[in-house]
C-alpha cells in the first residue's frame, strides 16, 4: 500500500509526519548520525527561528501552527535523551 500526502509519496512513518505536518523531524530532534559543532549550531538556530514563527502564527489564531509548534518543541526535548543513550557506556559510573 502506498501513502500520499499533498501529492507526494511518503516512504515511512517519519516522512509521513514530515509531509503531513510540514515539520522536518531531524531539524528539531537532531540527526541520528554525528554532526559537527558548526552543523549543530546552524540547525539549532534555524529550529529556534522556525519555532518563533510558528508560535507567532499560533498567537495570531492559526491553530495548526500552534499544534506544529507543540510538536516541534517536543522534538527538541528528545535530543538529550538520544545523546545520553548513544553515549551510554555500560559499567561507567555504576557502584561496584
Amino acid at each position: 500500500m502506498r501513502t500520499f500526502v499533498a501529492g507526494q509519496e511518503a516512504h515511512g512513518d517519519t516522512e509521513f509526519a514530515e509531509l503531513a505536518l510540514g515539520i522536518d523531524v531531524d531539524l528539531f530532534r537532531g540527526p541520528l548520525t554525528p554532526e559537527t559543532h558548526r552543523e549543530r549550531a546552524a540547525r539549532e538556530d534555524a529550529a529556534r527561528g522556525i519555532l518563533v514563527d510558528l508560535r507567532a502564527e499560533a498567537e495570531a489564531g492559526d491553530e495548526i501552527a500552534g499544534w506544529d509548534a507543540l510538536y516541534a518543541d517536543a522534538l527538541t526535548r528528545t535530543v538529550p535523551f538520544l545523546r545520553a543513550a548513544r553515549d551510554y557506556q555500560p559499567g561507567a559510573g555504576e557502584a561496584a
